[in-house]
């Protein structure tokens, strides 16, 4: 069994203020017995104001929240599943890149999130996140992590399948989605897209997830999660407050439900 924290926030316009709940977080999940955590899409910086935003994109290596969560991560040592934080690339664009930290502070690996968020939603808002953030190209998984081999995904990238269906055919035993959906997004399709995840990749879904009102204006549905293989909710933490919430992850489960459901040995090439 390996037990997890799940980090459910309020992302505002400070990289300094988010970095310190990072770190804060970090020393509270190993405290409570967590072996990782994982914290929501956007941790660093979540600020619609791409002009006020641009000041704090920066570089990798110059990321200050990149390094508080190294240095918290090997202090406590404890892994982090960093959700995502907005880098800057060598081209001049923006990439929205996942970071799992292992227990020393190495970063044992990188994703950038492959689909943009480009929509035009009934309520009225407008989202063009391919105007400044370029896609990644490449499905990542990180082996022997506490939750065994992790895959590695990004908000948005919930609703393509074939995303999943590679991480399936890795046999990954979890899967994580830091988010930062909207309201209106996230209470018609948040909860039953994460279990059909679950259910199809027979694996765990670890979903950890902005909330609430924020301080560039957005609102932001909450409800991180985790899902076992089954589909079955082990955690939500609702749609109202932050916090910081454990589970427990028994690889035993995935094992049952791969046997029991074993869909993953019997799918089929699809030839049009």
């Amino acid at each position: 069994m390996a037990r997890i924290a799940v980090l459910q926030m309020t992302t505002g316009i400070d990289p300094v203020a988010n970095a310190q709940t990072l770190v804060n977080a970090i020393g509270a999940a190993a405290s409570g017995g967590a072996s990782i955590m994982f914290t929501p899409e956007m941790s660093g910086l979540l600020d619609r104001d791409r002009v006020r935003g641009t000041q704090h994109i920066v570089p990798e290596a110059d990321n200050p929240v990149l390094s508080a969560v190294r240095e918290a991560a090997a202090g406590a040592s404890i892994w982090v599943a960093l959700g995502s934080l907005a880098i800057a690339r060598d081209d001049g664009r923006w990439a929205n890149r996942s970071f799992t930290i292992d227990p020393t502070g190495a970063i044992a690996a990188r994703y950038d999130k492959i689909h943009m968020f480009d929509v035009d939603l009934a309520s009225g808002e407008s989202w063009r996140e391919s105007n400044a953030y370029a896609p990644g190209d490449r499905v990542v998984t990180v082996d022997q992590t506490p939750v065994g081999r992790l895959g590695l995904t990004i908000c948005y990238d919930l609703r393509f399948p074939a995303l999943f269906q590679a991480l399936g055919a890795a046999r990954c035993d979890a899967i994580a989605i830091p988010a930062a959906f909207t309201r209106p997004t996230g209470a018609a399709h948040w909860h039953v897209l994460q279990r059909a995840r679950a259910i199809e990749a027979s694996a765990y879904v670890i979903a950890a997830a902005q909330v609430g009102r924020h301080e560039d204006g957005r609102e932001t549905y909450g409800h991180s999660l985790v899902v076992d293989p089954w589909g079955e909710v082990l955690l939500d933490l609702g749609g109202v407050e932050p916090g910081l919430g454990f589970a427990e992850i028994d690889p035993g489960r995935i094992a049952e439900v791969r046997a029991q459901l074993p869909s993953l040995a019997n799918r089929r090439p699809m030839h049009t």
